[in-house]
């Protein structure tokens, strides 16, 4: 074994027995909550964990447990008499999005005879860009650089192995998929390394670091277009679609091995469909799960939703075939680009929350400014506010600034066509007062009068004595009109999962390998960490989907 591989490999072992000292598996899901409230008593099985094993406890209570707590219901038993048909494939893969209509046309590419089952009655997903390392015009160096950076951004909780499979894999998958869609007839261009402003700085001067990165739109149209357009091409490949077809279960043998999956079609009819080399799951995220929102996230009891349909039926059936979840704190995505200029959403104006009060240093990631605005007052609502100057007192902040002219496609206020722009989110305004803005705005026009007012005061003395914001962006409102974007944060994802390697193959308990069993996109664990989702690499999560559902399709095909 060389250095490098054995210095890997103590990598991965590390990190798997980091997240299953507390991750939460079917074995030992509420095992440890009887250890740490010492007498639970148990409704039910005469059993208190005080003085019974609370690993016998922790088992009994597992099977209720989930249903008890409304996000793990144990699976009905479905018997063979209850089948309507069977079908074999090689490889079953679960869910049409942004992992799995990758997952099925890299699988079927392979060799492989292929079902997709979606729950829905197309291919669905979210989002537009999705981006890779360019490997021929980067520098290794560079790329490293990259990954420790990801690391920090994920407070260290990340798998080295998973961004780095992502880092030396995805430049190839996105160009593979920028190709696929092409031939399926969606729109989609290779942006380059154009629109990652994020990894500025991050490798050493000289240093070469850049990308494919793929983008779809512009809006409306999106990736979900982009993913329909790829399975048209995955179908012409010969992968078989069973749409309006939700998974049920796993089909499992008595040695553990998952061999197929249980699917109801609308009439309430069951089908089979068994698995020769094995199942992938990417069926997305739970933030539609209001129960599982509450045990993992609880800090986002107040915020909307972007989606929906995303109840985590693929946590419930690979959790009930000895899956692991990580750890309680998953990271969420909450930069909701779809009020106002998306380019101007980082640029550090003044900002206010409901009541209009100034309430953070505004130079703050709008993708973090969620962690400000959870109670429930904002609800994840605050408005960024500027005057008629802003074109030039703003003009050297990174972002791109709209015009007065351009902005107007923002504006609800404003006549004409707004291409692009839904009407349910132009939000952005424009006043000859401060007190009009307020209103527009829905906050107190007394208290906003007050926080400009203080605001301009501390411009003036050039230091910021509330929130510490550097002299440079000290950047007053002053002169009429004055304009006012209302910003609304929205969970766009859940980006944490069940225990994967580095062949996205699930983990069970003790750390093996659950034979037939892969979990890949935001259903899989690992890959991130942190708080919140870091924007140091645009499009990193649509990237991340494409490439591990390209090459988990290819690993599977190749058993």
């Amino acid at each position: 074994m060389s250095k490098d591989h054995s210095q890997k490999k103590q990598e991965v072992d590390q990190y798997t027995a980091n997240v299953l000292q507390n991750g939460i598996s079917r074995r030992t899901f509420l095992s440890r909550m009887a250890v740490g409230t010492g007498g639970l008593a148990v409704a039910g099985l005469g059993v208190g964990t005080a003085s019974a094993d609370p690993l016998v406890v922790g088992q009994q209570y597992a099977e209720i447990g989930g249903a008890t707590l409304g996000f793990m219901p144990k699976p009905k038993e479905i018997s063979d008499a209850e089948i309507a048909s069977t079908q074999t494939f090689d490889v079953v893969v679960v869910g049409a999005g942004a992992s799995g209509v990758p997952a099925a046309l890299s699988a079927r590419e392979s060799g492989a005879s292929v079902a997709c089952l979606q729950k829905q009655a197309t291919a669905i997903s979210q989002g537009n860009t999705g981006s890779g390392i360019d490997l021929k015009n980067s520098d290794k160096s560079a790329i490293e650089a990259l990954v420790n950076r990801l690391m920090a951004d994920n407070q260290h909780r990340s798998h080295p192995g998973l961004l780095r499979e992502w880092a030396y894999n995805s430049g190839e998958a996105v160009t593979w998929v920028i190709d696929r869609i092409k031939k399926g007839g969606g729109q989609v261009v290779d942006q380059g390394t154009g629109p990652q402003h994020g990894i500025h700085g991050i490798a050493d001067k000289g240093d070469r670091l850049n990308f494919v990165t793929s983008f779809c739109g512009p809006k409306p149209y999106t990736t979900g277009d982009g993913m329909r357009a790829l399975a048209k091409t995955a179908e012409k490949a010969g992968v078989k679609f069973f749409y309006n077809m939700p998974a049920k279960q796993l089909i499992q043998e008595k040695s553990g091995k998952v061999v197929g999956v249980i699917a109801q079609d609308r009439d309430g009819k069951y089908h089979k469909y068994m698995a020769k080399k094995g199942v992938i799951l990417s069926a997305g995220d739970y933030q539609n799960n209001k129960a599982m929102c509450d045990f993992f996230i609880p800090d986002l009891k107040n915020f909307e939703r972007k989606q929906q349909d995303r109840m985590g039926d693929g946590f419930a059936m690979a959790y009930w075939a000895g899956g692991v979840i990580e750890p309680v704190g998953h990271t969420k995505m909450l930069h909701d680009f779809d009020a106002g200029p998306a380019s101007m959403c980082d640029m550090p104006f003044l900002a206010v929350n409901r009541k209009g009060e100034r309430f953070v240093n505004e130079t703050v990631e709008m993708s973090l400014m969620n962690n400000y605005l959870k109670d429930e007052v904002n609800q994840g609502h605050y408005s960024q506010v500027f005057d008629a100057d802003y074109m030039t007192t703003a003009k050297d902040w990174p972002g791109h600034l709209y015009s007065p002219e351009e902005i107007k496609v923002y504006m609800p206020e404003e006549p004409g066509e707004k291409p692009g722009v839904f009407p349910s989110i132009t939000n952005t305004y424009k006043a000859d007062t401060l007190e009009e803005l307020a209103k527009k705005l829905e906050c107190d026009p007394k208290t906003f009068v007050a926080s400009v007012k203080r605001y301009n005061e501390l411009c003036a003395k050039g230091k910021d004595e509330d929130f510490g914001k550097t002299a440079s962006r000290m950047v007053p409102v002053l002169k009429p009109p004055f304009y006012g974007i209302h910003r609304r944060m929205r969970i766009s994802t859940l980006c944490s999962g069940l225990l994967v390697n580095t062949h996205h193959q699930a983990l069970d308990a003790d750390g093996k390998e659950i034979p037939g069993l892969f979990i890949v996109g935001n259903m899989a664990a690992g890959f991130y960490g942190g708080v919140d989702y870091p924007l140091t690499v645009f499009g990193l999560s649509l990237g991340r989907c494409y490439t591990f559902g390209y090459l988990a399709g290819k690993y599977v095909a190749s058993l």
